[in-house]
Parts: C-alpha cells; sequence; structure tokens
C-alpha cells in the first residue's frame, strides 16, 4: 500500500502556540506558491480534494496535518512567496514556517516542491538554509516536468542536482508530474527510507525506457 494513499485530515494552525504536541514522525511538504504543492500532495494521497489547490497564490495560510496509515504525518504548510497579502500576514506566515522547520522535534524530512520551469529562487534557498542546519534531509520535487520537453526535464533536474550537491547527500532531487503521475514511486521510495519502512510492497520505481514506453 503506497504510504501517502488514505491521509486523514486532524488539524490546522496559524500559530505555532496551536501545534499539537508531537505524536509520530513528520514529513513536511513546502514550496512556493503556485508551485504545484498542493496538487502534488493530492496526486501522492490518491484525493482530488485533500490538499486545497487555488490558481491563486498564498491561499494555503495554515499548516494542516495529515494522518498516515503507517503512524506518520504529513504536514502541508503554508506557500510561500505570496506578493498580494499585506506584509504584516507575511511576516506572520514566514515566521510560522521558519519556526516550524527549526524546531519541530519530530520533523524527519521536508519535501520541498518547485516548478521545474524556474526552480531555486532565492525563497527556495531561504527554506533550504533554515532546514539544512539541522542535517535533517530534503527531496526536492521539480514538478510541472511535463511542461518541459524531455530533454530540458533531463538538464533542468542535472542542473538543479549540481547546484545542490555542495550542500551533501541530505539533498535529493527528482522530476515530478501530477498531470501524468510521473515520479510518485521516487517519492513514496525516499520517504519510506525516511520512516525506516519497508519498501517491498511500494510499487516499483519505473525505469526511463519503461516511462518512454508509457509515453510518460
Amino acid at each position: 500500500m503506497p504510504i501517502f494513499r488514505n491521509a486523514r485530515f486532524e488539524i490546522s494552525v496559524s500559530k505555532t502556540a496551536g501545534l499539537p504536541p508531537p505524536d509520530g514522525a513528520e514529513i513536511a511538504f513546502a514550496g512556493r506558491s503556485n508551485a504545484g504543492k498542493s496538487s502534488a500532495i493530492n496526486t501522492l494521497a490518491g484525493h482530488t480534494r485533500l490538499a486545497y489547490v487555488s490558481k491563486t497564490p498564498g491561499r494555503t495560510q495554515l499548516i494542516n496535518f495529515f494522518r498516515l496509515n503507517c503512524g506518520a504525518v504529513l504536514v502541508d504548510l503554508p506557500g510561500y512567496g505570496f506578493a498580494k497579502v499585506p506584509e504584516a500576514v507575511r511576516r506572520q506566515w514566514q515566521g510560522l514556517l521558519e519556526d516550524y522547520l527549526r524546531r519541530r522535534e519530530n520533523l524527519v524530512g521536508l519535501v520541498l516542491i518547485m516548478d521545474s520551469r524556474h526552480p531555486l529562487t532565492p525563497l527556495d534557498r531561504q527554506m533550504i538554509d533554515w532546514f539544512v542546519p539541522g542535517g535533517r534531509p530534503i527531496h526536492v520535487l521539480l514538478t510541472k516536468s511535463d511542461k518541459l520537453s524531455r530533454n530540458e526535464a533531463a538538464a533542468t533536474l542535472a542542473s538543479v542536482r549540481r547546484e545542490l550537491a555542495a550542500l551533501g547527500p541530505q539533498i535529493s532531487v527528482q522530476l515530478f508530474s501530477s498531470l501524468k503521475k510521473i515520479g510518485m514511486e521516487e517519492v513514496e521510495h525516499k520517504v519510506a527510507e525516511w520512516l525506516s519502512l519497508p519498501t517491498e510492497d511500494l510499487p516499483a520505481i519505473p525505469t526511463a525506457a519503461e516511462l518512454r514506453a508509457a509515453g510518460k
């Protein structure tokens, strides 16, 4: 059974004071507004509306907690990089993100969403800078990869991997497409590794040849 399938909503919080007591390992999903974070979560969970999808950046203003069947928790963080909100609100959201990422003791890894057409923005780098000192892993999803040609996608993947390599082996990178369901298996295997879960029952990661044969 895929790790994220049948995730169940538990609670939303707007301030760090409202965070629930640690109960199980937490996997956080973060990303620039409109980079495809909510779509990625919905695709992984096999649910069309688990995480709210909006064409208006900055609509996800809360930290949302979803319990997984394995006992771990998927944590959907507010999108960052939003422009059309008051400065005071932007500062509040930034503080919430930074505090959670730096201090949450049961947070075991960060899935960082970047639009494959615009990766490694200054705000993406800021998120990495907040998280890397803790020594916990980051897995980057280069979303909307279906918008690129195969050569463009491969070049982007290689470029981002090369640029992040200096930060050490705790950072990994892959291509992902919610529309074409590309990369789901790779995410599952990476998170299973973080949670020390067996991978035998997870779908196998398809090879490049298999993806080409499937038209992906």
